[in-house]
């Protein structure tokens, strides 16, 4: 059984190295999507805190209906975190939401106060 573990170890990392970056961060995002995490999206307006989405699983780059190109916004699901005290609180529902690469100013980052 342990030289099963190893050689399948050997297996997933040779296949994985042969890959190209992108190919990478895509399985990279699909193994993420698998095991969650509790990303936290604060939007700013100069210095100001002024929307923050929790409990979100990823940040997606939207793809041209035609074409390779990335389009200008990122797009996920979470919750509007509307006291911005990093809870789901009673009222508080998962939206969709868009933002856009130009001219959001926005931080994402894993809960710190998430259980983990």
């Amino acid at each position: 059984m342990k030289k099963l573990i190893i050689l399948a170890t050997i297996a997933l990392t040779l296949m994985f190295s042969g890959c190209t970056q992108e190919t990478q961060n895509k399985i990279g995002r699909s193994i993420q999507n698998w095991t969650g995490t509790d990303g936290v999206l604060d939007i700013y307006m100069g210095d100001k805190l002024v929307k923050r989405f929790i409990k979100i699983d990823k940040l997606s780059t939207a793809e041209a209906t035609q074409g390779n190109n990335p389009r200008t916004y990122r797009y996920g699901y979470g919750v509007l975190d509307s006291n911005q005290n990093l809870k789901v609180d009673a009222g508080e529902k998962k939206l969709y939401f868009e933002i856009s690469d130009y001219s959001t100013s926005y931080i994402f980052y894993d809960n710190p106060g998430a259980e983990k």
